[in-house]
């Protein structure tokens, strides 16, 4: 039996640098945002190990990086925290959800040290 991987575009929008913003997968051609519920740091961290800042991520909820539009594609994400992207993690399925654009979900991802999310 042969499997098929697909590994998602990811990327963050709100932020005011490069490592933290709104998360938004690419699927079925077009931009989708994660919800936050059961949104947490080892969810982050996937983003963020996906995105190549590193393993350490920052989960934040409630739009803090703005509200996005269109499809909420993910909810009750369930990340460990070691997986490569967020295919690997669990959830309710691809546009599977109870939310609403207010609770998008958010990263802040470490890329030193220094970083310090609580400035977000």
């Amino acid at each position: 039996m042969q499997h098929t991987v697909i590994l998602l575009t990811v990327r963050l929008v709100g932020g005011q640098a490069s490592n933290e913003g709104r998360i938004e997968v690419y699927h079925d051609g077009q931009w989708g945002t994660v919800c936050d519920d059961y949104w947490d740091d080892n969810d982050a961290s996937v983003i963020c190990r996906q995105l190549g800042f590193g393993s350490s991520g920052t989960a934040f909820g409630s739009a803090n990086f703005g509200e996005g539009s269109g499809e909420i594609w993910y909810d009750d994400v369930a990340c460990s925290g070691h997986e490569a992207n967020i295919d690997e993690c669990g959830s309710r399925g691809w546009g599977i959800h109870n939310c609403v654009h207010g609770e998008d979900a958010g990263v802040f991802c470490s890329t030193s040290t220094g970083d310090d999310p609580s400035t977000v």
